[in-house]
């Protein structure tokens, strides 16, 4: 629905109020460089995809052998390149092999406004197009599956409900989005429940992501949708971000985030269900075509501050300006709401909107279309 850069960065919330700058790893093959995002501290309270907080746990040091783990986990990654038919090459990241027929677990960013989307078995070498079947942007959690997959090794999914403070894990991904080995960097555990805002450099928009786990490791661009595992080599979370350039120029730690595994699992069985809801997206995605901000005063709708040429809502005489107020008697609130009540519709529905503008109030059918993951 509406057109964002695939790269951003956050904060940390700390006790004290500090900031630590986080970087979404997927790398943007377009320019790339990293950039720029900057960090702000985490504002919103609300539950995050891990659920409520666990108690905090400590765990003594234990021995992680980075070789025989690594081994053990890089046949069942994928490196994925995600492009788009209007600036080319978009972005690079990872991927986890959740079945022998193909479907892979990644991080929702890495896809994000992608037109096509490639995949690389790093087990066997080939190249798979790949669709995407579903995502939760919330949870930054997407699901695809591979044309023509078969015999594919496969990841063990482990647990992320008993981790523990101090426990060492290692991250593996597609590190500088080369395509090649995946790499792997090891670290403990500091934070079992952290929240970082992704800021976005094209027009300042927030994301929170919620109930994070947090590793002291040097987690690198390309490594997002890749593997944080435990000494087991079972995967308990999905690499999602890292500290960046700032943090360290301030004496920050490195440290890598990663979206705990049974959050990120119960994503991928909503998608499995069919069934979608205000925050699962299943399927292929329906576009509005508008690029919306929240209206003034706020809650009462979405603002359209560009209606893309071409596209339904530009077809259906929408213009900047125009505040969308409701989708098929729902009420629209503000610019996600909007993006919710859009989440449930498919390429090709004819939804009626609710729409006040120069011209009154008046409610305008919209035949939405296909377009790429929002």
């Amino acid at each position: 629905m509406d057109e964002e850069r695939q790269q951003w960065t956050g904060a940390r919330r700390t006790p004290r109020g500090g900031r630590v700058f986080v970087l979404v790893v997927t790398l943007v093959l377009a320019v790339a460089a990293f950039l720029g995002y900057r960090g702000e501290p985490a504002g919103s309270d609300r539950p995050g995809p891990a659920g409520t907080a666990a108690p905090v746990a400590f765990a003594p040091p234990e021995p992680l052998d980075l070789g025989l783990v690594t081994a053990a986990v890089r046949p069942a990654l994928v490196n994925i390149n995600a492009s788009t038919e209007r600036s080319g090459p978009g972005a690079a990241g990872s991927g986890i092999v959740l079945t022998a027929d193909g479907e892979v677990l990644t991080s929702h960013h890495v896809v994000k406004g992608a037109d096509t989307v490639t995949v690389t078995d790093v087990g066997n070498g080939k190249v798979y197009d790949a669709e995407v079947l579903g995502y939760d942007a919330e949870a930054d959690i997407a699901l695809l599956d591979l044309a023509a997959a078969t015999e594919l090794p496969t990841a063990t999914i482990g647990t992320s409900a008993g981790l523990r403070v101090r426990e060492e894990v290692l991250a593996i991904g597609n590190a500088g989005g080369t395509g090649g080995t995946p790499t792997a960097v090891h670290g403990p555990l500091t934070d079992l429940d952290t929240a970082i805002v992704a800021v976005n450099a094209a027009d300042l928009s927030r994301k929170a992501l919620n109930g994070m786990l947090e590793v002291a490791a040097a987690v690198t661009a390309g490594q997002s949708g890749g593997a944080l595992v435990d000494r087991k080599a079972s995967v308990v979370g999905v690499i999602a971000a890292a500290s960046g350039e700032g943090a360290r120029a301030a004496d920050h730690p490195a440290n890598g985030y990663a979206v705990p595994i049974d959050a990120a699992m119960r994503v991928v069985d909503q998608i499995r269900s069919g069934t979608p809801t205000d925050t699962v997206h299943i399927g292929p995605t329906a576009t509005l075509g508008v690029l919306v901000s929240n209206a003034l005063p706020v809650g009462t709708g979405a603002r359209v501050d560009a209606a893309l040429y071409g596209l339904p809502a530009h077809v259906a005489g929408l213009a900047a300006g125009d505040v969308i107020t409701s989708i098929d008697d729902r009420t629209v609130t503000n610019a996600q709401s909007l993006r919710s009540a859009l989440n449930t519709h498919k390429p090709n529905d004819t939804i009626r909107l609710g729409i006040t503008g120069a011209s009154g109030r008046r409610t305008v059918p919209v035949a939405l279309v296909a377009g790429p993951p929002n």
